[in-house]
């Protein structure tokens, strides 16, 4: 479906009927990342999973796509479908959005899962990172899309997943390079929302990847520890969705029960 945003198109699935549940992938994706799980968590659930801005079939809406601005989309499809109350599955940057959500309606979340992601603000480190590949991408997206995909596994689970990896290449290529920079952009400058998790009164959980290269596995068990969350531990990278796909299943019927 498209929903009209603010002179844009914003495009969302759903499927089956129940408590809503919204998917909220990441960056380089769209709302295909999910397809290995909708079956199962549609079977007794509303699943909406939303192509953020610049993803998939969505549009850009400016030069900076910042979480808050991510979030609001959200809140345009909720609207839209006449739901008042959600939980939220976000993926690395759909964790950031489901974040800077939550801080703006605490009172329609009932559940929150980041997977692969934090509530940490950006490192120095990590900022210059994203400021270069940024530079880059201006000059061949293209490479740059497929390097940052294959680089996001555990590298040894990189060739036992060839033909996923390959797909998520073809779908990330979708994202226009306005789509690129502006997400890495809004990354780069989003605030921290450790106090999110801290003072939540939902439930909440962290799927946290050991051998991440994106997100340090201590980091994360240190901010489970101070937020109070709960977590699970899985034995790969950054894409818990494909190298722990079963698992990962399991603790999401689990959790969202």
């Amino acid at each position: 479906m498209i929903l009209p945003f603010k002179g844009t198109n914003i495009y969302f699935e759903t499927h089956g009927k129940g408590a809503a549940i919204v998917l909220l992938h990441g960056f380089l994706e769209n709302s295909t990342m999910w397809k290995d799980l909708i079956a199962e968590l549609s079977k007794r659930n509303k699943v909406i999973a939303i192509d953020l801005l610049g993803h998939g079939n969505s549009d850009c809406l400016g030069y900076i796509h910042t979480m808050e601005l991510f979030a609001e989309t959200v809140a345009a499809v909720l609207k839209q479908l006449k739901i008042r109350k959600c939980s939220l599955v976000g993926h690395s940057l759909g964790g950031y959005v489901a974040l800077a959500f939550a801080e703006k309606n605490p009172e329609k979340v009932t559940r929150l899962c980041l997977m692969n992601s934090t509530s940490n603000e950006d490192s120095e480190e990590r900022k210059d990172i994203r400021t270069r590949a940024n530079k880059m991408a201006q000059t061949n997206l293209k490479n740059m899309i497929q390097l940052s995909i294959s680089n996001l596994f555990y590298q040894e689970n990189v060739s036992k997943f060839t033909s996923e990896i390959d797909f998520l290449k073809k779908e990330a290529l979708k994202t226009s390079l306005q789509g690129y920079l502006a997400a890495q952009e809004g990354m780069k400058i989003r605030r921290n929302r450790n106090h999110i998790l801290t003072n939540a009164t939902f439930k909440k959980l962290l799927i946290i990847g050991e051998k991440d290269p994106v997100i340090d596995v201590n980091s994360s068990l240190d901010e489970a520890q101070k937020t109070n969350t709960e977590f699970i531990i899985f034995d790969g990278g950054h894409m818990s969705y494909v190298e722990n796909t079963k698992k990962l299943l399991d603790a999401l019927l689990s959790f969202l029960k």
